[in-house]
């Protein structure tokens, strides 16, 4: 007969996920002003495909605007 394997699994220490989730934490605000077009657009939008969180669907176009940004204007060798 073999030896038994203690399967006991071994998890991330919970300190880890504590350092993670307050890394992620929004602590700088930012304010910007539509014109009505803007904000009709956007409501539109929201109620089309059920949008229900604004900020989210704001801060996503944003910042997939400013990663592609920098993505693209990354530093090149040759």
């Amino acid at each position: 007969m073999g030896k038994r394997r203690n399967n006991k699994v071994q998890g991330v220490d919970p300190a880890y996920f504590e350092k993670q989730r307050e890394s992620m934490l929004r602590v700088h605000r930012k304010s910007v002003l539509f014109n009505d077009k803007e904000m009709e657009a956007i409501n539109e939008y929201c109620r089309r495909y059920k949008v229900s969180s604004r900020s989210a669907l704001i801060r996503q176009a944003v910042m997939e605007r400013v990663l592609r940004g920098l993505e693209e204007d990354h530093p090149r060798l040759f």
